[in-house]
């Protein structure tokens, strides 16, 4: 089967002004070992939440209520029950995209950092684009043209990188598919690679957990079931389990509902003795350690205006737009607090907690939390508020871990409140694979 542009438009319903949206490059899609030509289309391609490429814009309001009255329609197709639904192979998702930044210049210019390598918020986006898209392949409905179901991301569980840069000058090629499957959520597996002479290697492994929604994205719906044929296939499953459990055991212990351990307590002990001033007996008097800084200088801020160049057709704004700007903001913080340039060795438990709306100003707050080494853990907490209104609500907490070029200061924190900060920075570290903090010779630039 070929996946073609107008086919993955269908999938969310997506329509068209009659004013052409600015043009740009499209990545050749390959379904199932079948390669598909760009397809020319003026229009462009749906970027993130469904489609891979531009970002769909309607030219006129009425296109959108349009689409929102067609979605209304599928109701219809959507199974009473995951039972009713039939079962897929993990190769009836398998997906492959190829970003040809070595043949177009075009294209290249949107990838293209100051260092003359690959931003990788631009990769984040393709990520979640890729997953949805992977989802719809795995839940195509044979039955209608256009998907009832609605996709969205609901969790970055891991992305491990494995290359230290990225040529802007060689094609990239992404593939992926469905690993496991729940009633109503899927795991996906996704990778990316680069071509280097005739060879495309290994850039990164990401897992990603996205949930299927009903046509009017207001509640949850059933997925087909996915069925392992070999035994890699089985071991793949099983650890889908495994991830679901550990999630759920990391969240049952998470600081914000449980008290630190035993031995996290002594590490903030003992940091909180070593910032006491010797030259007096209070607890009040606090001083750094030599080659030290205070948790609460490492802060940047953002603010965004979510614009509807960033919206699907629910009027939300883009998961794959949030990760760009979340870990350009953090890039930027490692690369403030460890005065030499940075590079991403995993993103991890990203969750999002709740919608973005169009119009909405998005705040994020961005702060180191722990270091080790020349290893600096960032976190970045997104917020939103409407126009009209103060009060603020959690949207995302985002997870970067970066290597600077040198050793970083270590970080202490002040309140208790930044010692929980230090601890679960500590944490989401050492949750790392363990490879990823052996390699030297690995990691992507911003």
């Amino acid at each position: 089967m070929q996946v073609t542009a107008d086919w993955l438009e269908a999938q969310n319903g997506n329509s068209k002004g009659k004013e052409e949206t600015e043009a740009q490059g499209h990545p050749e899609v390959t379904a199932q070992g079948e390669t598909m030509k760009e397809q020319e289309n003026k229009d462009g391609v749906c970027q993130a939440d469904g489609i891979l490429g531009h970002t769909w814009l309607p030219s006129e309001a009425e296109d959108h209520v349009r689409a929102m009255e067609e979605r209304k329609l599928l109701h219809s197709f959507l199974a009473k029950s995951q039972e009713g639904l039939p079962p897929r192979r993990m190769k009836d998702s398998y997906i492959e995209v190829l970003l040809p930044l070595g043949s177009e210049p075009e294209l290249r210019e949107k990838y293209l950092t100051v260092q003359n390598t690959v931003r990788f918020g631009r990769i984040l986006e393709d990520l979640d684009s890729l997953g949805v898209l992977i989802c719809y392949m795995h839940t195509k409905n044979h039955a209608t043209k256009m998907s009832p179901l609605s996709i969205v991301t609901a969790l970055v569980d891991k992305i491990d990188m494995c290359k230290k840069s990225l040529s802007p000058e060689q094609d990239i090629k992404f593939s992926g598919h469905v690993s496991w499957v729940g009633k109503t959520s899927m795991e996906v597996k996704m990778q990316m690679f680069q071509l280097h002479g005739d060879e495309f290697c290994p850039v990164l492994d990401a897992t990603f957990v996205m949930v299927a929604r009903d046509s009017d994205n207001k509640g949850p719906a059933f997925v087909n079931p996915l069925i392992p044929e070999s035994p890699e296939e089985e071991e793949l499953f099983r650890q889908g389990e495994l991830n679901k459990g550990r999630r759920i055991a990391f969240s049952s212990t998470s600081l914000l509902k449980v008290a630190p351990s035993a031995q996290e307590r002594t590490t903030i002990h003992e940091m909180f003795l070593s910032t006491l001033d010797p030259k007096t007996i209070s607890f009040q008097s606090r001083v750094l350690p030599p080659g030290a800084v205070w948790m609460e200088t490492t802060k940047l801020k953002s603010l965004e205006v979510c614009h509807p160049q960033e919206r699907n057709i629910f009027n939300r704004i883009f998961g794959g737009f949030l990760m760009r700007k979340a870990y350009e903001l953090a890039w930027a913080t490692a690369c403030s607090f460890g005065g030499s340039r940075p590079f991403v060795v995993a993103v991890d438990d990203i969750m999002f907690q709740k919608p973005v709306d169009v119009g909405s100003l998005l705040f994020l707050s961005s702060q180191v939390c722990f270091t080790q080494n020349n290893y600096i853990q960032v976190r970045v907490h997104s917020e939103v508020a409407s126009l009209l209104s103060k009060e603020h609500t959690t949207t995302n907490v985002f997870h970067f871990t970066f290597m600077s070029e040198k050793d970083v200061p270590l970080v202490f924190p002040k309140t208790y409140g930044e010692s929980m900060l230090y601890l679960d920075g500590q944490r989401h570290f050492s949750s790392m694979s363990a490879p990823v903090t052996s390699r030297k010779g690995h990691l992507v630039d911003l």
